[in-house]
């Protein structure tokens, strides 16, 4: 008689998509609202994007319990910067806490996939992508989660931004004005619906600029 092995994990993947896009002056944050496990849908109103900080949002797919308590670590984090520098943290400097919080977990990593966008001290977008234990790069885009091998080709096609390798180096932000972006983010979006089962029913976009953040929500398919 063979060995039975008890097949458990800590780990689930609630599925779902993210993408961000940084412009000259503005960031889209945007991410479905459907939480699935295997092929059961959970929720269909569940918002992956927080804010963290006036001018840092973050979006995450993975596994969700995970992701709460990042964001729970991230916010107390961010709370004492706050009473020993009086001031809120910009988003390079939210973007290497955030590295390092996923770093030092890296021997039981939190399995969030994550993409902070927001604005510079410059005013200019900026987006940053990362794995899950805290390697990250600052892009002018980027998509993440179960549909993001769909988006980030079709990305790649519309706004394919130059080789950080060319001299003198380029901003690493999109040539699209806000509008564009965002309706870009909806096709993303719908695009990706058709395809891939863990991403629908809605999209959360959010938009941050020089006049603060707002959102919006667009309806997906929802079989």
């Amino acid at each position: 008689m063979t060995k039975q092995h008890a097949n458990w994990s800590p780990y689930d993947n609630n599925g779902g998509t993210c993408v961000a896009i940084a412009g000259a002056d503005y960031c889209v944050i945007a991410a479905d609202t459907r939480m699935s496990t295997g092929y059961n849908i959970l929720t269909r109103d569940y918002s992956k994007i927080i804010q963290l900080a006036d001018k840092s949002v973050m979006a995450s797919s993975g596994f969700q319990a995970d992701v709460r308590a990042l964001q729970k670590v991230l916010g107390a984090r961010h709370l004492i910067y706050q009473h020993q520098h009086n001031k809120q943290m910009s988003c390079p400097a939210m973007a290497q806490l955030l590295s390092n919080t996923l770093y030092f977990k890296r021997f039981f990593p939190y399995y969030a996939f994550n993409v902070l966008g927001g604005l510079d001290n410059e005013g200019k977008g900026c987006v940053f992508t990362y794995d899950a234990v805290g390697s990250y790069e600052r892009v002018g885009y980027s998509a993440q989660g179960s549909g993001a091998t769909l988006i980030t080709p079709f990305l790649d096609n519309q706004l394919k931004s130059p080789s950080p390798l060319l001299l003198p180096a380029k901003d690493a932000f999109t040539p699209l004005s806000e509008a564009e972006a965002i309706d870009l983010v909806k096709t993303c979006f719908s695009s990706a619906t058709e395809r891939d089962i863990y991403t629908g029913d809605k999209v959360e976009i959010t938009v941050l600029n020089a006049n603060g953040m707002r959102r919006e929500f667009t309806d997906l398919r929802r079989d």
